[in-house]
């Protein structure tokens, strides 16, 4: 199973970038995906996701900012990121995850730093 993210980098407040997730090795339309991100000296916490159904759930602190959204054909998972924040500054790690039986996997992680 791999989780291959992409697009993190450097940005400044108020701009936008768009991570990307390619998955593989596991039945993707099955999965529960979400995006989480650990910051320096912080938890790791659940930033957004997306059932198989397309059911979205966003963290407080994102809602209205970021979208996420899965292409099941491709086995993509994208998270939208727009007026972004310094306190967005983080390392944003992909999650595939599935209840029955228990499975969950994690990407390598992507840094985005925001910063003027």
């Amino acid at each position: 199973v791999q989780l291959v993210e992409s697009g993190g980098g450097l940005v400044q407040p108020g701009g936008s970038l768009r991570l990307s997730c390619a998955a593989s090795g596991i039945i993707f339309n099955i999965y529960e995906m979400g995006w989480y991100r650990q910051a320096p000296g912080q938890q790791r916490d659940e930033v957004a996701s997306i059932t198989s159904f397309l059911t979205t759930n966003y963290a407080d602190s994102v809602k209205g900012r970021f979208t996420i959204s899965r292409d099941n054909a491709k086995n993509m998972v994208y998270l939208q990121m727009n007026s972004l924040k310094p306190e967005d500054t983080a390392v944003y790690y992909c999650n595939a995850r599935r209840t029955t039986p228990w499975a969950d996997y994690w990407g390598q992680g992507t840094q985005v730093t925001v910063s003027s």
